[in-house]
């Protein structure tokens, strides 16, 4: 499964997560501190779906927004009997 959608090419990003100690000045302390920092991915929301391309059934991974907007359109199955 790919890691990016295939409509829009949304993919993770990179981020930090940043630990802070100390009181702020305005509470009376002498400032916050940062005392670490550490690499963090934000992913997108990522759903496999099963699409029609080509005259093909095909499985392609598609971001929630892509869904929501309509750029993309789910196969409907058929009822079973």
């Amino acid at each position: 499964m790919p890691g990016f959608c295939e409509i829009c090419g949304k993919e993770a990003i990179k981020g930090h997560q940043i630990i802070r100690r100390g009181a702020a000045k305005r509470r009376g302390g002498a400032g916050r501190k940062i005392t670490g920092k550490s690499i963090r991915r934000q992913l997108p929301n990522l759903q496999t779906v099963k699409v029609v391309i080509g005259g093909t059934p095909r499985r392609i991974t598609v971001c929630t927004s892509c869904l929501k907007a309509g750029k993309v359109q789910k196969l409907q199955n058929s009822a079973r009997a």
